[in-house]
């Protein structure tokens, strides 16, 4: 058996009480005190999580911008230095590598940071694909990242640091940052739905920063979270998870991810040819909200059908904590995705009714 990785907080777990599991190969913390009081926290407050397990990539040299034009879905020129841009990465088929943020650091220099268990394959992909002046460099094992999430956190984290937060806007950040003393790049981006930071720092410092935040989170009630809540915040919010909503068989446009893919760009990406046919023959599958009207739970790979038609299956399911319903996403062929249409999904062996809703089921301030 494999040796599950861990990041540099992995010590630290255990004095706040967190429960671990295998995600993808790492040993990371599930929850630390309930999913359920993780997620209100994140909706209310704010929560702490350890991100670290996320890789980063630096892409430098003259040809950096070309070549991330032609390695990404999104268009890569409209990026400017201080901010960040969310993308794709594609096979030849239209099928999805990885969903990842683009950092521009500067003018030929970008920081990519992508799935934790989509590392090697990334990496390995990038650099099958080099070509002109770029470099590379993983620097996964050397940066370690955590992500300060909901409503508190910009006054949370102004306590420990001189700079202005209230003057990073959404998915801008500032590299030079500092954390109490502690040199960080902090980023207005979250996985949450929330407002909130994403804090970059080196390996050896994190420990410090982790303690430090929730330290000085204390009066405003900042907890410590966990996988769990991670993934009811992020689902409640529509955003799309690798191997569940995005994988090698489910293309940008077919995961609601459209938005990050710019079939107009000047510049050829690859993938794009694919992605033009789906869209001029009218993509196949779609991803859309789905609500139990019976008693049930959808889960990730229930069937779905519309009558005796299997028309394919949940992605993502669960009782949502905010809405207290259950509630899923779930990808389907795309006559069938009509909003308040009644479908059935398949739960041990029965099939219990659902409709289909409109998505996101949460959005902020609403």
């Amino acid at each position: 058996m494999t040796e599950l990785k861990r990041t540099p907080l992995f010590e630290v777990y255990k004095e706040y009480g967190g429960k671990t599991i295998d995600f993808g190969g790492w040993e990371l913390p599930v929850q630390f005190s309930s999913i359920k009081e993780e997620h209100e926290a994140v909706r209310t407050k704010a929560g702490l999580f350890d991100v670290s397990h996320m890789g980063e990539i630096e892409v430098k040299g003259s040809d950096s911008l070309n070549y991330l034009q032609k390695m990404m879905t999104n268009d890569i020129s409209k990026v400017k230095n201080g901010a960040a841009q969310y993308s794709a990465m594609c096979y030849e088929t239209g099928g999805t590598i990885d969903d990842l943020l683009v950092y521009k650091l500067e003018d030929e220099h970008y920081l990519l940071v992508v799935n934790a268990s989509n590392i090697e394959k990334d990496y390995e992909w990038l650099e099958r694909h080099l070509e002109g002046d770029v470099t590379l460099t993983n620097l996964s094992d050397t940066t370690a990242q955590v992500a300060l999430q909901g409503p508190l956190a910009e006054k949370v984290l102004q306590k420990l640091t001189a700079t202005d937060l209230s003057g990073i806007g959404f998915f801008k950040f500032q590299q030079d940052a500092r954390i109490n003393g502690k040199k960080a790049l902090v980023s207005r981006t979250g996985y949450t739905g929330e407002d909130g930071f994403e804090v970059y720092c080196q390996a050896n410092d994190v420990v410090e920063i982790w303690k430090d935040i929730l330290e000085s989170g204390k009066e405003e009630g900042v907890l410590p979270c966990g996988l769990g809540a991670r993934d009811t915040l992020r689902f409640e919010a529509n955003l799309a998870l690798y191997g569940q909503e995005l994988s090698a068989e489910i293309s940008p446009l077919e995961a609601g991810i459209g938005f990050a893919v710019k079939l107009n760009k000047e510049a050829d990406f690859i993938g794009k040819d694919a992605l033009v046919k789906q869209k001029e023959n009218g993509i196949p599958r779609k991803i859309v909200g789905i609500e139990m009207i019976d008693r049930g739970i959808p889960r990730h790979g229930y069937p779905v059908y519309k009558g005796e038609e299997l028309i394919g299956e949940v992605t993502t399911g669960t009782q949502s904590p905010t809405l207290k319903k259950n509630i899923g996403l779930a990808l389907i062929s795309s006559e069938h995705a009509v909003l308040d249409d009644e479908l059935e999904v398949e739960i041990r062996g029965k099939r219990l009714k659902v409709k289909v809703v409109p998505t996101p089921f949460y959005k902020r301030g609403k």
